[in-house]
């Protein structure tokens, strides 16, 4: 941690990206194979709701960081998004568009009731790595860490819960226990994104990645691996366009993110085209 203590804001603001750049596609990947990527646009708003509440916090007393609001409301959206599938078991896809839809109402509402200047809410809604203080970079370092821990530990089990809950489930895999340490794991990472990436941006961080990465993976290994390395490309290229064109971190990233999706698209279609050729040659 002393390491931590002894760097610069922009050593800070760049330590930060290459953590959420490593970890984000993970949680993509798992998201992706369980046909929920969609999900951290919900909990992203209702994050919202918790770094609003957080801010209004901070008021009274000015040492809380509205980061811990965030993941604790970013965590109780996430178990009611699981309880709501189950409500709406024909009709799962509602349970995101009401979580979204009730997270913007309510920061709406306690935007207009905290006293707080244009700055700062813009950095929450698109990022900025200036202002990644010590602690948030604590914050982060150490909920990434122990997401990290939880996969390795938990690796196994996520897999087979992620192809095929009713085998997990025969196998005698926790299947609830696990998905309530995913619903923790996926809060937790959102709620790290939030400072360099934004909250309005941060679902882009967990799906550009992994949609690149599937276009040439042949295994779920493979599209962990090739998600990490989309990932921090983007946090590099984006953190490095912001710093010498001045502009929006989260933003910068997310367009390097798209960017960097089209040029595999691109690259895919040389590919396709190329074994097509071979194809035809060898058949003559």
């Amino acid at each position: 941690m002393d390491i931590i203590l002894n760097l610069s804001f922009l050593e800070r603001g760049i330590a930060a990206g290459l953590l959420i750049g490593f970890i984000s596609p993970v949680i993509g990947a798992f998201l992706l194979v369980r046909r929920m990527t969609i999900i951290s646009e919900g909990l992203s708003h209702v994050t919202l709701t918790g770094i609003t509440a957080g801010v209004l916090v901070t008021q009274v007393a000015p040492w809380f960081n509205p980061l811990y609001a965030g993941f604790l409301f970013s965590l109780g959206g996430s178990l009611l998004i699981e309880k709501l599938r189950q409500v709406y078991r024909h009709f799962e896809e509602l349970a995101i568009p009401i979580i979204l839809s009730g997270g913007v109402g309510v920061s709406a509402l306690l935007i207009s009731l905290a006293d707080t200047g244009y700055t700062e809410w813009y950095a929450y809604l698109f990022g900025s790595i200036i202002t990644v203080t010590t602690a948030d970079l604590g914050f982060i370092f150490l909920t990434g860490a122990a997401a990290l821990i939880v996969i390795l530990l938990f690796y196994k089990e996520l897999v087979s819960i992620s192809f095929d809950p009713e085998f997990a489930s025969s196998s005698g895999i926790g299947v609830k226990k696990i998905n309530f340490l995913f619903s923790v794991l996926t809060a937790l990472v959102i709620s790290m994104s939030m400072k360099v990436v934004g909250i309005l941006l941060v679902g882009a961080l967990i799906a550009l990645p992994t949609a690149a990465a599937i276009l040439f993976a042949k295994s779920f290994r493979q599209v962990l691996i090739l998600g990490i390395l989309f990932g921090e490309a983007a946090v590099v290229g984006g953190i490095t366009a912001s710093y010498y064109l001045n502009i929006a971190t989260g933003g910068a990233i997310v367009v390097m993110g798209v960017l960097l999706l089209a040029a595999a698209f691109f690259v895919k279609k040389l590919q396709n085209l190329w074994n097509r050729s071979e194809r035809k040659e060898h058949a003559a």
